[in-house]
């Protein structure tokens, strides 16, 4: 399954404005007030040659080692930053920060936000070795000139928490979190939108390992301080809506997470307009879900406006853009519409390549989807190659025990399982879920698909004592960790019913066929093409029990199902 991806709203934000103001006559105010009319609608392209102008009579003025002038400096590399333009955006915020260095001293509070900035650049482009250290200076320095209380503080220990658990350190990021949370609750209250944030940060954090039921409070603490404070309709409260949304997500609680984003767009459209990168963020959101649902129909038009808001607001050559057409190419994947995903998924590899650089975890992620396109059409000679380089850019950037890596080996094995390579696929799968069994408890949801993956290998070696063993454990864990209703449970239930019924067990097989289709078509629907499929696999059986008038009935729905879908989805 190729990997969708959405951005979240919650992560550290680029300070964007200047301490000082102007009289309202000067061409420099001028400059300056448009490029921060336009920035605050998001309008990145057209707020940049203001900015740029501000920055060049700011130099002018105040000469180019003034701290007002480091001030646009910054400005114009947060622009840069925004539209992702990160080569053009380091040289500027270097240069701030080596003007506030020189003008206020190494360790000036001010000194701090500029480190910060710097941090969340490298942060961004996958350099964690080159953020953390500026992550930790910024906090040094914070420590040591603010009181132990100080909001600053406490956004300093939130933005290297941040930092960590990027790189799956989330058992080092999770005491920053809190202690950045005690901070800004006591100085703050416990009802300030700072303190919001932190608890969506903590939700995530949560949500990353697997654990639901303790994020999903996070979140709607964070979004009941924001409709306290600010109203139902703010575009804070739109934000802590879709971050509640991604968690049920996450979830498969597709109905849930519709609803919440449905009531989010309208005010993210009213407060923001009807071509804001934000609106394109809940779009692309709303879009997975339908995704998620096979509902391919109602997705695919979502795609396409999220994508031609980027396109137009943050540039061609930007990651949003890079997202959704991974996204987009995703979807086709999924429909079997080869040609079309595969020049998508080329031009969002470019645009990462480009813009992140060659060894960039979303790098892997586009090398990933556009092996695993290869893979489907049998072209395993392209789709290996790409795959391996993915493993080597996330063993790289990330450590050869992150969960990521995992997915990784996960996806190099299927290559080789696709080949009917067995003896090369089974240590893979085994590295996997050694790692998430190790980084993420033995009760996770992805060991149970590490479980599930590993005994598929040894039923197709004809070791069914073992797959039989491992698939039973994966579906306990599911059973365990997910809700009764989630579609991993009917991916278990279908797998050892076809390992029994490979063994001629069908009287054990038939309940969990049974089982897995009832759980399909009440989460996914009844047109689902994983409903389609347990359908075919439980008609096989009853051919095999000598029941062909049923088998036939569940033979004819199936081809029903796909002539409908087929109408609905041409192919391009």
């Amino acid at each position: 399954m190729p990997v969708r991806s959405v951005i979240l709203s919650v992560l550290v934000v680029l300070w964007l404005w200047p301490t000082v103001t102007y009289g309202q006559a000067t061409e420099l105010d001028a400059a300056y007030k448009r490029y921060g009319d336009l920035n605050s609608q998001g309008r990145y392209q057209d707020a940049l040659p203001f900015a740029r102008k501000a920055l060049k009579l700011a130099e002018k003025k105040f000469g180019p080692d003034h701290p007002t002038t480091g001030i646009f400096l910054n400005n114009v590399g947060v622009l840069y930053y925004n539209q992702g333009m990160y080569v053009e955006a380091g040289p500027l915020l270097k240069r701030a920060l080596s003007i506030d260095e020189k003008i206020l001293g190494p360790e000036h509070p001010d000194v701090a936000t500029r480190l910060n900035d710097l941090a969340v650049l490298y942060s961004v482009q996958g350099k964690y070795a080159e953020a953390e250290p500026l992550f930790k200076r910024s906090l040094a320095i914070r420590e040591k000139t603010l009181s132990p209380d100080h909001r600053l503080l406490g956004e300093s220990l939130s933005s290297l928490a941040d930092v960590y658990s990027s790189q799956g350190r989330r058992g080092e990021a999770k005491p920053l979190h809190k202690r950045a949370l005690t901070i800004l609750e006591k100085v703050l209250g416990p009802e300030h939108p700072h303190v919001a944030r932190i608890l969506a940060n903590l939700a995530l954090l949560y949500r990353a390992e697997g654990r639901y039921a303790e994020a999903e409070p996070f979140y709607k603490r964070s979004l009941a301080i924001a409709e306290k404070v600010f109203g139902r309709e703010h575009l804070y409260v739109a934000k802590s809506l879709s971050n509640l949304a991604e968690l049920y997500r996450a979830q498969d609680r597709h109905a849930e997470a519709e609803l919440l984003l449905k009531r989010a767009l309208p005010i993210l459209e009213r407060t923001l307009g009807s071509e804001h990168p934000d609106l394109a963020v809940d779009l692309n959101s709303l879009a997975l879900i339908y995704d998620g649902q096979g509902h391919y129909a109602e997705a695919e038009p979502l795609y396409q406006r999220a994508l031609a808001i980027r396109e137009k607001v943050l540039g061609p050559d930007h990651p949003q853009v890079a997202e959704s057409l991974n996204n987009l190419a995703a979807l086709y994947h999924a429909q079997g519409k080869y040609a079309g995903a595969v020049p998508l998924h080329k031009r969002s590899l470019a645009i990462r390549e480009k813009a992140l650089g060659p060894d960039h975890p979303r790098v892997a992620v586009s090398l990933s989807n556009l092996a695993e396109l290869y893979r489907d059409q049998g072209q395993y000679a392209k789709a290996k190659p790409l795959h391996k380089r993915a493993l080597s850019i996330l063993e790289k950037t990330l450590g050869p025990d992150h969960p990521d890596v995992a997915k990784s080996l996960n996806n190099l094995a299927m290559d080789y399982e696709a080949e009917a390579k067995y003896a090369e696929a089974a240590p893979l799968f085994k590295r996997a879920l050694a790692i998430v069994e190790r980084t993420l408890g033995p009760d996770h949801p992805h060991v149970a698909a590490g479980l599930n993956n590993l005994a598929e290998i040894y039923r197709a070696q004809g070791k069914y004592a073992e797959a039989v063993s491992l698939h039973k454990r994966s579906l306990a864990i599911r059973e365990k960790v997910l809700r009764p209703g989630h579609p991993d449970l009917a991916t278990s239930l279908n797998n050892l019913a076809l390992l029994y019924r490979t063994q001629g067990r069908y009287a054990v097989a038939e309940p969990l066929y049974q089982r897995a289709l009832a759980i399909l078509e009440t989460t996914l629907g009844p047109e689902h093409p994983d409903f389609v499929n347990s359908l075919e696999n439980y008609a096989t059986l009853l051919r095999k029990t000598g029941r062909g008038d049923e088998a036939a009935k569940m033979e004819a729905r199936a081809r029903a199902i796909r002539a409908k879908r087929a109408e609905k989805n041409p192919a391009k």
